[in-house]
């Protein structure tokens, strides 16, 4: 609608008047606390909305709050926001709470050359020890195991794939493909749901099994020990399901 002369003379006074209004406040401090106060209910505003679509950040991207080193060796710190691990004998950096039923997305890059990592989860810790599942992260081109689930500790590769099982190392290469960029950022998603465990490399399913084996527990980051490389992990967040219950027939 185009405004006649009549309704152009009545806003212009308007919003003169509410202008300096607002310039008198700025002026007299009043408007300072405003400003802030606003300033404030935005960020709270924030944080409510991640509570309620139920994903969690696991970082601050300034230090490393909520996170732990149990070994007696290996560097830890956070550069750019992204967690980077330094070290020459391999060590885990763990979380100090632990998750039972949850799903879990960061990004990973690998460094070049040798070097291979993994995300744990339902993990144990103990001084200068961690074990449980581990999604793998591997850096070689090879093999190209990225996305299965190591045993750190106990059984090994004991499911996916299974371990000098020809037809299985076989079968997992085929769900996995091309689906980790070796030379790039990789993102992983992990699902528990009672026993059942999926590991997504890149949005591809390369892991969905059921295993009972641990209910919950710690989740860690890992540097393989290859002296002078630095690991490096971004955008880590969680959505905790809260307790393991009964597993449903396709977790999503």
């Amino acid at each position: 609608m185009i405004p006649n002369q009549s309704t152009i003379s009545i806003t212009r006074p308007l919003w003169s008047r509410w202008i300096h209004l607002m310039a008198a406040l700025l002026l007299s401090g009043t408007g300072e606390t405003i400003l802030a106060d606003q300033t404030k209910a935005n960020e709270e505003l924030k944080a409510a909305a991640g509570r309620q679509d139920g994903w969690v950040p696991m970082t601050n991207g300034r230090d490393l709050s909520g996170w732990r080193n149990p070994f007696t060796w290996g560097e830890a710190k956070v550069s750019d926001g992204e967690i980077h691990l330094l070290g020459d004998r391999k060590f885990f950096l763990v979380t100090e709470k632990s998750y039972g039923d949850f799903i879990f997305e960061g990004d990973v890059f690998l460094p070049a050359g040798d070097s291979n990592s993994g995300i744990m989860f339902r993990a144990h810790v103990a001084p200068n020890r961690v074990w449980g599942y581990q999604a793998e992260v591997d850096g070689d081109e090879k093999r190209k195991w990225s996305g299965g689930l190591y045993d750190e500790g106990r059984r090994g590769w004991f499911i996916s794939p299974i371990g000098g099982d020809a037809e299985s190392v076989a079968a997992f290469r085929a769900r996995s493909g091309d689906s980790f960029k070796r030379h790039d950022w990789n993102r992983y998603r992990i699902t528990c749901i009672g026993r059942r465990l999926r590991i997504e490399v890149n949005g591809v399913v390369t892991t969905d099994v059921e295993d009972g084996t641990d209910a919950s527990g710690v989740i860690a980051l890992q540097h393989h020990g290859e002296k002078g490389q630095v690991y490096r992990f971004r955008n880590l967040r969680i959505h905790d399901l809260g307790k393991p219950h009964a597993t449903p027939t396709s977790p999503k």
